[in-house]
């Protein structure tokens, strides 16, 4: 029977979601990839008792996610069942909808149909009453916005979600989002956008700047460029790692020399730092404290922290970030 560890909240800093009462984890844990039929489940248990027990309280997850669709949720309700059921008040767990999960017109996008119907199989394969957070996974170009966040509404008016949020949204559909929620009287909580040291999109695009205006929080998906900023390619590509398998999410031909270069360069600040690559690049999304929460994979234990251990420097100094900009943009 697994126990928490008594010091859980020991260390873990904790940020206000925009101006919302919920605080999250400054690195939370992200189930997209590690947690399905492929992987083994004391594996994936080890990993998520691992993160609880570091003060990762936030598990984030989308209906999508395996593979194949459904298993991680599917994965972590087993979890939950055996070794978390005392703990679910402690836990900020999230999901979303918004991508294909089932043949026909109605198994992806945003329409009011496809949003409620799969959070509510979400909550089956979670054996949960309700999330905390249900995004929208990403806009419909198809269905009216105010359909979209009308059904975000009415999760949280039946008790199926307590906070709602957008993800891959631009600046300009985050604010129109946030207007009609707040018509609704459901506020917009999170925006989850992908952001990292190579891909500034939320800063260049004016997101982060509307996002503070909204006073809206902020959780930032792939700060480590699926893997690109770990390490594991400072010499080229592994045979075992995701660009040689020419995954869909990174293949092998984003992995150029002068991306190569770029990355032992910013290894060297990190070694300066004391840190690894890795914790580098959760730092520097962290810095200013403009983004609420990273969120970060994990294959081990072990590997998850070597990322906690990002929180024990997240200060940056004006001339480190003039050289890791001198760097990505140079």
């Amino acid at each position: 029977m697994y126990t928490a560890h008594p010091d859980r909240y020991a260390e873990m800093p904790y940020r206000r979601t925009g101006r919302s009462g919920l605080k999250l984890p400054a690195l939370s844990l992200g189930l997209w990839h590690n947690f399905g039929p492929d992987r083994p489940v004391e594996t994936q248990r080890a990993i998520l008792r691992r993160a609880f027990d570091l003060g990762v309280t936030h598990f984030d997850l989308a209906n999508n996610y395996g593979p194949p669709p459904g298993s991680a949720e599917s994965a972590l309700g087993e979890a939950l069942k055996a070794d978390f059921a005392p703990y679910r008040d402690e836990l900020v767990i999230s999901t979303k909808a918004g991508y294909l999960m089932w043949p026909g017109p109605y198994g992806e996008w945003g329409s009011r149909k496809y949003m409620l119907s799969s959070l509510d199989q979400s909550l089956s394969r979670m054996g949960l009453e309700y999330v905390d957070i249900f995004y929208s996974h990403r806009p419909d170009p198809e269905t009216p916005l105010e359909e979209t966040m009308g059904a975000l509404h009415t999760a949280v008016q039946q008790g199926k979600a307590l906070y709602v949020g957008v993800s891959n949204y631009s600046a300009e559909q985050t604010r129109e989002a946030a207007r009609i929620l707040a018509e609704l009287g459901t506020p917009l909580l999170i925006h989850q956008p992908r952001y990292s040291m190579l891909d500034r999109r939320p800063e260049t695009g004016g997101l982060l700047d509307a996002l503070d205006e909204l006073r809206v929080g902020s959780i930032a998906y792939s700060p480590l460029e699926q893997g690109l900023l770990t390490g594991r390619y400072l010499n080229g590509i592994p045979e075992d790692s995701r660009a040689a398998s020419d995954s869909p999410f990174l293949n092998s031909d984003a992995v150029t020399e002068e991306l190569v270069a770029k990355l032992r360069a910013l290894n060297e600040i990190a070694g300066s730092r004391g840190q690894s690559l890795a914790q580098l690049a959760l730092a520097w999304v962290l810095r200013q404290g403009r983004v609420t929460s990273a969120l970060v994979g994990a294959s081990s234990p072990r590997q998850l922290e070597d990322s906690v251990a990002a929180i024990g420097n997240l200060d940056f100094g004006a001339d480190e970030l003039a050289r890791i900009d001198k760097i990505v943009q140079g």
